[in-house]
């Protein structure tokens, strides 16, 4: 099982929408770099879905349900089905990420704008321990 995070704008697409929808295509990504992590994605990987903008944090987890496909609407895009598979109560913080000192080479601190990424094997493990009841 490989591990991702993908980021959201909640007012956009939130953890409580996938939640109630329970699956849903995760679409619309455009930057080269994230569309490759989009690609690499299998059937039961799991993801971090993390709320960017004000308060950016790790809330949730889903599990990838298909295998990634060519975005119909995007040529050079990439689709993949996510489903919703638990919050992470309270949510990690970026700030908490960065304070932590464990992460600084990851895509998640040095590029802040890319929205789709390969999670980490150190972060997995620091997650797990974290949220040892949740399905990570």
């Amino acid at each position: 099982m490989n591990y991702f995070l993908a980021k959201t704008d909640p007012e956009t697409y939130s953890l409580e929408d996938l939640e109630r929808e329970k699956k849903t295509s995760w679409d619309g990504v455009t930057n080269p770099q994230a569309v490759r992590a989009i690609r690499e994605m299998k059937p039961g990987d799991r993801v971090f879905i993390y709320h960017s903008g004000g308060n950016s944090a790790v809330v949730g987890l889903a599990t990838v349900r298909s295998e990634a496909r060519t975005d119909p609407k995007n040529p050079k895009s990439a689709v993949v089905d996510f489903e919703f598979t638990g919050r992470l109560e309270p949510p990690t913080t970026l700030a908490e990420i960065k304070q932590s000192g464990k992460f600084d080479d990851w895509a998640l601190v040095r590029q802040g704008r890319l929205s789709t990424m390969a999670a980490p094997e150190n972060f997995v493990a620091w997650m797990h321990a974290r949220y040892p009841k949740a399905k990570i």
